[in-house]
């Protein structure tokens, strides 16, 4: 048997992993700046997290959701805690992609409608109802298109008063765009979205799986803008590469048994590397190093040569160039080992480093990107 061929590969196996650094079969050290797609957000084999899963996986490393769980509970007050959001309620499951099926399935529930607006350059993942909410129609099979999913320009503010009313179940958007290129919604529209949901009765569902978990220098992107969603989903940082996906529900939502479920979702494992996220993000006080680094690089980054725009908030950057981005990654790749990340935004480079990346990192990147970019020009 063969794999199934849909992912364009590096020619590069990986075989070791510590902090900002990735080592291939070959023993080739690399910086990542990409984290696997912003998956690692305290860092490769950090040592906290190591011991706190070696420790679980010597007691019980699964059992179904036919038992209670304290750690389960345990990880819901604690990500409630950290992310302000104390009297929401969380479901835990696998992935982004089944969070957003089961946010936007609570919706629907909740206010009794199917319609929905989501937002052009949006991904939401590969799912049923996630990938008819995202704006890239190779992706999506005859089986799932819907007419229900009506796609907006973000930062519009007259098309979102034209088209939401009282017949839409919600409006989903994500924090920031990571996938279109780290498209930044204002923070007017975001209080805009806020105040037409409250006025029509929709579901405000925030997409935090790419730019939660404390990447913008807030624990969720969309608290910039001073705004409270009525739901959130969680899942890239969460648990720092270990597969675990998380919906935050309002007071509004109602549970009844069975109507959501999952196999694996909460297991001893994935609740054990959520927890030591988060005690490390807070033991190491990484989203105030993470606003504090991106407002240096981002300057930095804007001055460099070539450089049409620059993106993002923390350590989430979009950067723009003036031509195509795929020529510059692969040199950053192949001659200084760096490792950054595609958008489809064909011109931009996304930047996702793990949140306590260090200045020399820092440091390394902006030299190797002067370099290029300066050739390039000459």
């Amino acid at each position: 048997m063969n794999l199934f061929d849909v992912y364009p590969l590096y020619d590069i196996a990986l075989a070791r992993a510590q902090g900002s650094y990735v080592w291939d079969a070959t023993g080739r050290r690399y910086l990542d700046l990409y984290g696997g797609h912003a998956v690692i957000s305290v860092g490769h084999s950090h040592p906290h997290y190591v011991a706190r899963l070696q420790a679980q996986l010597g007691l019980i490393s699964f059992y179904s959701n036919a038992v209670k769980m304290p750690m389960q509970d345990e990880l819901a007050t604690e990500l409630g805690r950290l992310s302000g959001y104390t009297d929401y309620a969380l479901f835990l499951s696998n992935s982004g992609a089944e969070a957003n099926e089961n946010a936007l399935k609570m919706a629907s529930f909740h206010t009794g409608r199917r319609k929905l607006i989501v937002f052009k350059k949006s991904f939401h993942g590969r799912t049923s109802l996630a990938v008819a909410a995202t704006d890239n129609p190779s992706i999506v099979a005859p089986i799932n298109a819907t007419p229900d999913v009506v796609f907006l320009p973000l930062n519009d503010h007259a098309a979102l008063e034209a088209h939401l009313d009282d017949t839409f179940c919600a409006v989903f958007i994500e924090g920031m765009q990571g996938v279109g290129g780290v498209q930044v919604p204002t923070d007017a529209f975001l209080q805009l979205c806020r105040s037409r949901c409250t006025a029509t009765g929709t579901v405000l569902i925030l997409d935090e799986v790419q730019s939660g978990y404390g990447r913008t220098g807030n624990f969720f992107a969309h608290q910039h803008a001073g705004i409270q969603a009525d739901i959130i989903t969680v899942a890239k940082g969460m648990g720092n590469g270990f597969p675990i996906g998380g919906t935050l529900l309002s007071p509004a939502f109602m549970p009844k048994h069975g109507m959501l479920g999952t196999t694996f979702g909460g297991n001893y494992l994935a609740c054990a590397a959520g927890l030591a996220v988060l005690e490390i993000l807070e033991n190491e006080n990484l989203m105030a190093h993470a606003k504090a680094l991106g407002a240096v690089l981002i300057p930095e980054l804007e001055a460099l040569p070539g450089i049409k725009e620059v993106r993002g908030r923390g350590l989430m950057i979009g950067v723009e160039l003036e031509g195509s981005a795929g020529p510059l990654r692969k040199k950053l790749l192949e001659t200084h080992g760096i490792f950054t990340g595609s958008s489809s935004d064909p011109n931009t480079l996304r930047l996702l480093p793990a949140l306590n990346v260090g200045q020399p990192e820092i440091d390394y990147l902006l030299e190797a990107l002067y370099k290029e970019l300066a050739l390039v020009r000459a």
